[in-house]
């Protein structure tokens, strides 16, 4: 399904009354994989044009349809390669609505000044709950027994079947869902532990580990919640489920190429794991429908979930605001705060009745950038300017009171024409 919605028509009377990016109505945003309605409403409310798809496009359609959009909003399916991004001649910014951002090639965005941000924290609680569920699912055999019925076989056991009150979750990961479930688990009685490559505060009675090796000999229930990094491949392989307790029970969901499935199938056939609850995979099917594959089917004591971490309504909705949201703000202020390949930069709104330009640079980060700048501007009154890096590229955002309209243009020009000049923006 696709739904367009119209382009407002500028206000044309009077001084402007907030920074403008030429007309807001001139703004094309395409959404992809069903955005939330409530991210929908606050890019249609800037009065923007939307274009939103309830699925992933093909690479091949995709190509055609980026070349005129000045922002685009997707989740996990669709893959902005460099190949497909290099169409994108009007691209400003790019909204994952989602927490991963490993299906945008961060590094070309951000040398061609593309914006990416993401919902790094809106899904926590949903993910942490599926988390909490499958605990006790894994702990009483649920998925086994509930297909013995359905197949007509009356299993009742208690075999392996424990609680997990007193039991040790050890949680590889203390962001926010390995947090937000450190909590529920404590709440519930648990012991925890937790491995993270950095310092963080505990919360409640959970205890840091030093090693990885060390929690997964301890915990009766590993659960993985990192990220995908050269680091993290297959960071749960065949030595590592060897190392935790006979009977454990695995839990992943973080990303897809942290564990090693045929190592953890053969464990599950083996009973050196107790179970296991899997979300996500190293290979996902595009679409929906009969086409899954994989050696964890059939195994024991396994459940098996279609990356659904995230899919609740309340999480839908927060990502919507969250990212739509950070969108408008960088298309209409230039505000960067939450992007994921950009230096985070932000100064607040001139007054309605001043005479400011803001001037938008993003540019690469080699010295002497900022006096080339200021000498443009030289000519002009600076109210307010913050510039910082990431990597190789640097950001600039200048709020400069000009008297003259016909200033913005020369302005424009020559800022563009620097050599270390990636892309220039004014709103006024």
């Amino acid at each position: 399904m696709t739904t367009t919605s119209p382009a407002r028509q500028p206000v044309k009377a009077g001084p402007p009354k907030a920074l403008k990016p030429f007309n807001n109505g001139e703004i094309k945003i395409l959404l992809l994989e069903g955005v939330n309605a409530t991210g929908i409403k606050i890019l249609e409310n800037a009065g923007y044009q939307i274009e939103a798809h309830a699925k992933a496009l093909s690479p091949e359609v995709l190509k055609e349809k980026i070349k005129d959009v000045h922002a685009i909003g997707l989740r996990s399916k669709t893959q902005l390669t460099a190949e497909i991004l290099a169409e994108a001649k009007k691209l400003l910014v790019i909204g994952c609505f989602c927490i991963g951002t490993n299906q945008v090639d961060l590094e070309y965005a951000a040398a061609h000044g593309i914006a990416v941000f993401n919902s790094p924290f809106s899904n926590s609680r949903s993910v942490a709950e599926l988390m909490i569920c499958e605990i006790i699912a894994l702990s009483r055999q649920l998925g086994d027994r509930t297909t013995e019925l359905h197949q007509g076989t009356w299993n009742k056991t208690s075999k392996n079947c424990n609680e997990i009150r007193g039991k040790t979750l050890g949680i590889v990961g203390y962001g926010h869902i390995g947090a937000q479930l450190s909590v529920i688990a404590d709440a519930m009685g648990m012991v925890v532990i937790f491995y993270d490559v950095q310092q963080i505060m505990p919360l409640g009675l959970a205890k840091p580990v030093d090693t990885l090796d060390e929690l997964l000999a301890q915990a009766d229930y590993v659960s993985l919640h990192v990220p995908e990094t050269d680091e993290t491949k297959n960071m749960i392989g065949e030595r590592e489920v060897n190392l935790m307790k006979k009977g454990a029970y695995l839990l992943q969901a973080s990303r897809g190429t942290v564990v090693d499935i045929p190592a953890v199938a053969a464990a599950l056939r083996s009973g050196q794991l107790g179970g296991a609850a899997i979300d996500v995979y190293p290979v996902e099917p595009f679409a929906n429908g009969p086409n899954f594959e994989s050696e964890l089917r059939g195994c024991p004591n396994t459940i098996l979930t279609p990356h659904i971490g995230g899919s609740t309504e309340e999480a839908q909705s927060s990502i919507g605001v969250e990212v739509a949201s950070a969108l408008v703000r960088y298309v209409n202020n230039g505000t960067t705060l939450g992007a994921v390949n950009f230096p985070e930069c932000d100064i607040r709104s001139p007054s309605a009745d001043s005479k400011t330009v803001r001037l938008l640079n993003t540019h690469h980060n080699v010295p002497g950038v900022l006096k080339q700048i200021n000498k443009v501007l030289s000519d002009f009154n600076i109210e307010k300017q913050i510039v910082d890096s990431r990597g190789p590229i640097a950001y600039l955002m200048a709020d400069i009171n000009v008297e003259h309209p016909e200033d913005y243009q020369k302005i424009y020009e020559r800022i563009e024409a620097l050599a270390s000049n990636i892309r220039t923006r004014l709103l006024y």
